[in-house]
């Protein structure tokens, strides 16, 4: 069984064929499905969509590019739904410097804010880390009472290491089917297996062979292969792993 520990099926990419792409994710052996919300928006569609259907489960939080216009009241919305027995996360959240559309500091402030409603509500938290290496573990590092998932990991093996002695798991996704994803090749062979999560970040970053089209949890099975190739394990040994992993964190207390 597959479990894609991070997806975006609110996105407007679905639209035309929502319903017919999720109730065909069984064919493919996608059992559980985390969707991640990003903005305002999407923390009322990911909660729609836990109720919809069984087999999915939700994540809230504000991504750090959609930051602008956020208020504590968005905060305590998500605070209040953090109850619900099919809300298992915090996130996404983090610092994004790639883009320039949210000023560092602002960022940093929600970030601040969003790691607090870990704490408060004891779920594990989705970490959107780009470009911003150093400040996501300088604000994490005190933390250590909050745990999580550091998704769409695109960093080095020696900052694997740090995030590892602090007990998070690395979200792993199309990005490390592609020809010029070396370093991340290198941290996947470093990073232990029962520190691994699948995840496909829906509709974007589809894996090898279909790069640059729409991407779903139809297509983990590629993003399997490669972990598997790389940690020299079998497909069904990946699978197995990555199962329990993300049971582990997001499921084990629900």
């Amino acid at each position: 069984m597959i479990f894609d520990s991070h997806a975006h099926y609110d996105s407007e990419q679905f639209n035309e064929d929502r319903q017919q792409v999720i109730e065909g994710l069984a064919e493919y052996g996608v059992a559980k499905v985390i969707n991640a919300a990003s903005d305002k928006d999407s923390l009322e569609k990911t909660l729609k969509l836990t109720e919809e259907y069984d087999f999915f489960y939700g994540a809230l939080g504000i991504h750090p590019t959609e930051t602008e216009g956020i208020t504590m009241q968005d905060m305590d919305f998500i605070r209040k739904q953090a109850a619900l027995p099919k809300v298992v996360a915090i996130g996404e959240i983090g610092l994004d410097y790639y883009w320039d559309n949210v000023a560092k500091e602002e960022q940093k402030k929600w970030f601040d804010i969003q790691l607090e409603l870990c704490r408060e509500t004891g779920l594990p938290v989705i970490i959107h880390s780009r470009e911003a290496c150093k400040d996501t573990l300088d604000m994490l590092k005190p933390r250590k009472d909050i745990t999580g998932v550091i998704h769409c990991y695109s960093y080095t093996k020696e900052t694997a290491r740090d995030y590892l002695n602090m007990g998070y798991y690395f979200g792993i996704g199309g990005v490390v089917t592609y020809k010029n994803a070396a370093k991340l090749k290198e941290a996947v062979e470093y990073i232990p297996m029962d520190r691994i999560l699948l995840e496909t970040d829906c509709p974007y970053l589809a894996p090898v062979p279909m790069r640059g089209k729409r991407n779903s949890s139809a297509l983990i099975p590629y993003i399997i292969e490669e972990v598997a190739r790389i940690k020299n394990l079998d497909r069904e040994a990946v699978e197995a792993a990555t199962w329990d992993n993300t049971i582990n964190l997001f499921l084990k207390n629900k």
